[in-house]
């Protein structure tokens, strides 16, 4: 953990975020979540700043588009914004469904539960524990295309749940990521950038039982910014984000990093070069240092 996070703030990296179901084990792991913010502070991470939850298959009683289930989806993610209290984290980031193969069929009225449960949790996150709710998109989320985002956000509180934008699932969706920000700019609570080379177009969405492991397109769905021949067009998201004044965090991710013999330490330096001397730039309206 120490060589970790050395690396990452040796790189320019300020915030971490953390899945919500490792709280516990980081809590043992440092005697509290508040030794180990202290930990962060002293090599140079400022804060936790986001807490990410997904259940990618549905289970008995945990089943996000059934109501009867609301209460346990609620009181789970009541407990994880709970353990992180006084840490100063932002966001609770959630998929906002399951797996497309189990939360199909998505037609309106099952997009219409999930917008109901979201609407609640997004209430308790902000209000009680000052977190606001962000929805990822997984391109195998049950909620993925264009369309079924539109008919979401429609039935969503803008007060209370926002938009997690990831560069790379959305293009593998066939969703211009671009476009997307620019449509929902004001609901836009975080990013994760990084990119990719491939879109689906056969449904590996369906693939079991992990489309990011065994699609049939590529081995390898997710690279750093600026890989060669890579579909997300970050200078103009970087623009856009420019023109609408986004204060937020953008997170730069590595997600299967070390597929086909990468790693991860040199997919950080390689995003935050790119990020430094290109996107930096495009933002600021400056040349890099």
């Amino acid at each position: 953990m120490d060589r970790f996070i050395k690396q990452i703030a040796a790189v320019g990296l300020r915030g971490v975020g953390m899945f919500a179901w490792n709280l516990g084990a980081v809590s043992a792991m440092f005697g509290g979540l508040p030794a180990y913010n202290a930990f962060l502070a002293e090599r140079g991470i400022e804060k936790i700043v986001d807490l990410f939850w997904c259940q990618p298959q549905a289970s008995p009683g945990m089943t996000l588009h059934k109501p009867e289930h609301a209460g346990r989806v609620m009181g789970m993610l009541d407990h994880f914004a709970g353990l992180a209290g006084g840490l100063g984290v932002e966001n609770l980031i959630v998929m906002p469904a399951h797996g497309y193969v189990d939360t199909q069929p998505v037609d309106a009225d099952r997009i219409k539960v999930l917008a109901d449960l979201w609407n609640a949790v997004g209430r308790m996150s902000l209000e009680k524990h000052g977190m606001k709710l962000g929805c990822h998109h997984e391109f195998w989320c049950g909620i993925r295309s264009q369309d079924e985002i539109d008919q979401f956000y429609a039935l969503t509180d803008p007060a209370y749940v926002h938009l997690y934008i990831d560069t790379a699932q959305h293009v593998i969706a066939g969703v211009d990521p671009v476009a997307l920000y620019r449509q929902y700019a004001q609901r836009v609570n975080g990013f994760h950038f990084k990119d990719t080379r491939h879109v689906d177009t056969v449904e590996d969405y369906r693939s079991q039982p992990d489309p990011e492991l065994c699609a049939s397109t590529t081995p390898r769905w997710f690279w750093e910014m600026g890989t060669p021949g890579g579909l997300v067009d970050f200078p103009a998201l970087m623009q856009a984000l420019k023109e609408n004044n986004y204060e937020g965090w953008i997170g730069v991710e590595h997600d299967k990093a070390d597929v086909g013999g990468g790693n991860y330490p040199e997919s950080t330096a390689l995003a935050m070069w790119y990020a430094q001397n290109v996107l930096e730039p495009i933002f600021y309206g400056k040349a890099a240092a």
